[in-house]
């Protein structure tokens, strides 16, 4: 696993140890960022279920102004603090949190990941928590890693379901928040 372009290109990022934690493979990472490369300069990421940082840190390294990282477990913690000294890039800051009591401090961002375990049963109610609290700024990207046979849901205005793309047996939805009064 590593940073794949950017300040950080090329950096090596630690892999989890066990298989609690699912990093994005360099494939579908390396498409995503294909597919968001000019949404992602000068924003504000956030990270939900970080894992191991991966995606934050690719953004970091792309030129994104922060990044929030958050995940509930002690151990991608570690991770991602260890990572994000590894790629030594500014503007990190991470949290252990689950990810609905996060979503509820009135933050917000341009651009959201959410790559949470594949087996989250929850994952509707997320994306809902993200439309009610209101996270994304106009015109924000969410970008949702999913198994390639999950639908996610449609949201209500001013968010809407945008397109997908698959790879293999992964799936990566996209999601924007519009002003529809322009």
């Amino acid at each position: 696993m590593r940073v794949i372009t950017g300040l950080a290109r090329g950096r090596k990022l630690k892999e989890p140890e066990g298989s609690s934690i699912r990093p994005t493979t360099d494939m579908v990472k390396e498409a995503l960022f294909n597919i968001i490369q000019f949404d992602i300069e000068g924003r504000r990421v956030l990270d939900l279920f970080a894992g191991t940082g991966q995606l934050g840190i690719e953004a970091l390294s792309r030129g994104a102004a922060s990044c929030d990282f958050v995940d509930k477990e002690k151990a991608a913690v570690a991770l991602v603090r260890t990572n994000l000294a590894n790629a030594e890039l500014e503007g990190g800051r991470v949290f252990q949190s689950d990810a609905a009591s996060f979503l509820g401090k009135g933050e917000k961002y341009d651009l959201v990941f959410l790559d949470p375990p594949y087996d989250l049963k929850q994952f509707d109610q997320i994306i809902g928590k993200i439309v009610q609290f209101d996270i994304l700024n106009q015109n924000g990207i969410m970008v949702c890693e999913t198994k390639a046979e999950i639908n996610l849901p449609e949201v209500a205005a001013p968010y809407e379901k945008g397109r997908e793309y698959r790879y293999g047996k992964v799936k990566i939805t996209l999601y924007t928040r519009k002003d529809h009064s322009e």
